[in-house]
């Protein structure tokens, strides 16, 4: 019974599975047509074309791929035409086809992935690098190569690495050309750098050399020497060959190539004489990691082409294509995909003539291939196959090439994860991400002219014209600069440190100096430097202070004279008079120091009060004591501390602590005041109302200032200082006119100006002297255009003056001319403040408080041993009445020291109160006559 229900179940069995196998089979077709549109007789088009046929044996050999299923290439030639690529792309959809792989060209792309997009036919490109096709307009067009946009930053980064700030760009002139140069111009901004000049050529093959030479002659006429070449091979060779004719490919230059002279360096031999003209060009080449893969297929194409053909990048692409579409079709039809077409319905109204419109259909499940080939993760030949969230394949890299001799050498790699460096870029991507510049690096190049030594990248430009150089022509302090009379020449301390500084350069700069303004008034500084951004001039040298809305337009050199806006008013000899001995010290130092006398004496008698009876008595003479005491130390405070150590006056611990504490901050202050005074009353004493910006602001005097000079605007814009209160002045003359004439007689009270200016005129005028500090920092620069390398470089050029001393040199030839006996004083008060005691009377008091605690302390201690025990009352009022009591008792009583006194000795010293048989006042007088004249103290 078993076996029979057994055999009816296998049966059932294996029919199920049978039907289903059959059903699998039917479902995949057992050929899969592909399209190729590439152009076949250029050099990536014939090595593409072998590696794509290859690619498809491997396909229809592995058994592990499409189980059956074939795939059939059907390749067309575009010839880089949009017109005839986009008939082939038609050609295409009548066959149809579930993809293509290409196209090759930028401009050809454009076309055909709206014919693309319109069918849903993905496009895999393992030749476009244009960076404007993008997936959000063509979403049914893949790059499985690398773009442009990655190329051109590598290009950047270059640049910025070698320090140049322009380069000059040849370019092919159609999408693959305009696209690829406006992607570098995004990624050299990015970076501070420019493109200076570029120039298209047609991309007809009829361009000749005389139109090639003319565009290499203008590129010479230009500043930058750094160019970027990015062209198809042909116009590439014939503009190296032009260049050297012309000897552009010498000392000075630099050529950047893009990858399109990389893949000619692989795949042909290149002739002795093409290969002469290229010397020192630099070329990026798509980077492809070493792989076993890759080396063997290396070996088998040598065989295949016979050693004619070299293979290339995008060779290597182009097989990865293939298996990259073989992969997604098995997806495709693991996700049970079908290969159905409809007819658009759009198309058949459209039919008529011979186009045969209706013929083209649309690929049902053309979304779902896509979204398999997007979703792609394997490795081919050139590495890791996967997309990133734009569309790209990971891990973008470039190797960078230096053409020598018969061949070309590796100086480095460059990747979009860690930029410039000398390791490939798939050792450093398990690393952390790190893009610092101080870890991007390449290896030496040899330059063209065989130097090794880095270009400048930069010269004056070669057009006949002199560098035009604006120079302020003042009216007044001409030390600084000023114009020849009768001459075009220029003389002055900014003039000569410009000469010095271009005199260092390792090159020669033509210019010649243009003046700006009359020379009967100083001119608009501030329009000097607007006329750079004009084009009027090409720089501007003399005293042109470098504030911050000049740097927002223009580049300045380093600084090379410091300066910054100071005060200058009269000032008037103060003389001594009889209160002179009050001026050492402030009132509020004057108020402290004297309620600091009366608390130290009142925390000494409260120390000392029950155990010396020197403080005891009535209270009139107890008062006498306290005042007598603490004024004496001022007077005995350098003979003070030997009394005390003597043990006269103070009997307790703590107030021997204060006094010394105290006689340490009198002795300071007294020191003080001594060398405060002796100042006042033998040096001359200078005086001023105004005593720096701030109090000159706040009151209603008029102002002097320079007229020309930014002082105008920082005043009334910095400060808020109203313009009716702002005097123009043009010369020293009118400095110190209106200085004596002061408010009073139509003068000012100060006038506001730039050190240098100030410094120079305190030289010859010794009735004036700055107050106050200098309330802005700046300093005098050279201006040139933004982004000028001349600015560097002369930077440069200042800091080696400053260095070896030639800057002072210029300084004092034109601006040592002092005749004051006080030069460049500035009025500062000798008067003391507090604020420069505030800690020793922090000290005093601190220790007064701290001594007047323990003293409590042991008062309370001493209360509670001798409180009664049967004296407590029910009252609390009388409880508290007699605490007090005891208290106050305890406090006037006299405590009993003669235990103490036996065993120790009293030293005679200056007694600061009578004992009853002794006058108080001679007493004390004839004490301190003893210790002042050294008397033995028995």
């Amino acid at each position: 019974m078993k076996t029979i229900w057994f055999l009816p179940l296998v049966f059932l069995y294996f029919g199920l599975f049978s039907f289903g196998y059959c059903k699998s089979v039917s479902a995949r077709p057992a050929v899969v047509n592909v399209g190729a549109l590439f152009t076949l007789d250029s050099t990536i088009g014939r090595v593409a074309k072998i590696a794509i046929e290859e690619a498809v044996k491997d396909v229809n050999s592995n058994s592990s791929i499409l189980h059956g299923t074939k795939l059939n290439i059907t390749m067309q030639s575009s010839n880089c035409s949009g017109f005839i690529g986009m008939v082939e792309a038609l050609r295409f959809m009548e066959t149809d086809i579930v993809a293509i792989i290409g196209p090759q060209c930028s401009t050809v792309a454009h076309i055909v992935s709206y014919v693309s997009n319109e069918l849903q036919v993905p496009l895999l490109s393992f030749g476009v690098t244009d960076p404007t096709l993008s997936s959000l307009q063509y979403p049914f067009f893949v790059r499985t190569t690398q773009s442009d946009s990655y190329q051109m930053t590598a290009v950047a980064e270059m640049v910025s690495y070698y320090g140049w700030n322009a380069v000059s760009v040849i370019f092919v002139d159609n999408e693959y050309g305009r696209n690829g140069v406006s992607a570098l111009n995004d990624k050299l901004a990015e970076r501070r750098c420019r493109i200076s000049y570029k120039s298209g050529i047609p991309p007809e093959s009829g361009v000749n050399t005389g139109y090639v030479m003319d565009l290499l002659v203008k590129v010479a006429l230009m500043e930058s020497r750094v160019i970027v070449l990015h062209v198809s091979p042909s116009l590439g060779f014939q503009v190296f060959s032009v260049a050297k004719y012309l000897g552009m490919m010498g000392n000075g230059y630099v050529w950047i190539a893009t990858d399109w002279l990389a893949y000619m360096l692989d795949s042909a031999s290149l002739p002795s004489e093409t290969l002469e003209s290229m010397q020192g060009v630099l070329v990026l080449r798509q980077h492809i990691p070493e792989s076993d893969r890759k080396k063997n297929f290396l070996s088998r194409w040598k065989n295949l082409t016979g050693g004619s053909l070299g293979m290339n990048s995008y060779g290597l692409y182009a097989y990865d294509s293939v298996w990259l579409l073989a992969h997604a079709i098995e997806s495709f039809f693991n996700q049970g995909g079908k290969i159905s077409f409809s007819n658009d319905s759009r198309l058949k109204t459209m039919e008529g003539g011979n186009l045969h419109l209706g013929a083209m259909s649309i690929f049902d499940d053309g979304m779902l291939l896509l979204g398999n080939i997007l979703q792609s993760n394997l490795v081919g030949l050139t590495g890791p196959l996967k997309f990133n969230s734009d569309r790209s394949l990971i891990h973008a890299a470039y190797d960078i090439i230096n053409v020598i001799g018969t061949g070309f050498r590796m100086i480095g790699y460059w990747s979009n994860y860690s930029g410039l460096s000398k390791e490939p870029p798939e050792t450093l991507y398990a690393q952390p991400f790190n893009r610092s510049s101080t870890i991007q690096h390449l290896h030496s190049v040899i330059w063209p002219g065989e130097t090794l030594s880095k270009p400048r990248g930069w010269v004056f430009p070669n057009n006949g014209k002199l560098l035009k150089i604006g120079v302020p022509n003042r009216a007044s302090y001409r030390e600084f600069v000023s114009k020849v009379r009768g001459s075009d020449m220029f003389q002055g301390f900014c003039i000569d440190v410009f000469t010095a500084a271009v005199n260092l350069l390792p090159y020669a700069v033509p210019y010649q100096f243009v003046a700006f303004g009359d020379g009967h008034k100083n001119p608009s500084y501030t329009q000097l430097v607007d006329s750079i951004t004009t084009g009027v001039f090409d720089a501007v040298v003399g005293d042109i202070t470098i504030v911050t809305n000049r740097t927002k337009i223009v580049d300045f050199s380093q600084p090379y004279a410091a300066s910054g806006l100071v005060v200058v008013v009269p000032f008037r000899k103060l003389n001594t008079g009889a209160w002179a001995f009050l001026r050492p010290f402030s009132p509020l130092m004057w108020t402290v120091t004297a309620c600091f006398f009366v608390v130290v004496g009142i925390v000494v008698w409260i120390l000392e009060h029950r155990i010396n009876d020197e403080f005891r008595g009535p209270p009139k003479r107890q008062v006498i004591t306290i005042l007598w005491f603490s004024l004496s130390t001022l007077f005995f405070a350098h003979i003070a501390i030997f009394v005390i150590l003597a043990e006269e006056n103070t009997v307790s611990t703590l107030g021997r602590l204060v006094l010394i504490i105290w006689l340490f901050v009198v002795l300071i202050i007294n020191s003080s005041y001594t060398a405060s005074l002796t100042s006042i009353l033998t040096v001359q004493q200078l005086y001023s109302p105004i005593n720096g910006i701030e109090s000159l602001r706040k009151s209603d005097d008029p102002i002097g200032y320079q007229e020309g000079s930014f002082a105008e605007y920082y005043l009334s814009q910095e400060l808020n200082i109203s313009k009716s209160r702002l005097v123009a002045l043009r010369t020293p003359e009118d400095y110190a006119k209106a200085l004596k004439d002061g408010p009073g007689k139509g003068g000012v009270a100060a006038v506001v100006d730039e050190r240098p200016y100030v410094e120079l005129f305190l030289s010859s005028q010794c009735s004036f002297r700055i107050v106050g500090q200098e309330f802005t920092k700046s300093g005098w620069g050279f201006a040139f255009p933004r982004d000028s390398p001349l600015a560097v470089d002369l930077s440069s050029a200042i800091l080696e003056l400053a260095e070896n001393g030639d800057l002072q040199r210029i300084h004092d030839k034109w601006l040592m001319k002092s005749s004051c006996s006080l030069e460049n004083a500035e009025l500062e008060s000798d008067r003391l403040h507090l604020s420069s005691f505030w800690g020793l009377f922090l000290i005093c008091g601190v220790a007064c408080f701290i001594a007047l605690v323990i003293y409590f302390l042991q008062i309370m201690q001493q209360l509670c041993k001798s409180a009664p025990s049967d004296s407590i009352s029910s009252e609390p009022g009388s409880t508290r009445s007699r605490r007090l009591q005891r208290f106050l008792s305890l406090m006037d009583g006299k405590e009993d020291i003669t235990k103490n006194k036996s065993k120790r000795t009293k030293v005679e010293g200056p007694s600061f109160h009578g004992d009853g048989d002794e006058d108080f006042g001679r007493s004390s007088k004839r004490r301190a006559t003893d210790l002042a004249t050294g008397s033995n103290i028995n």
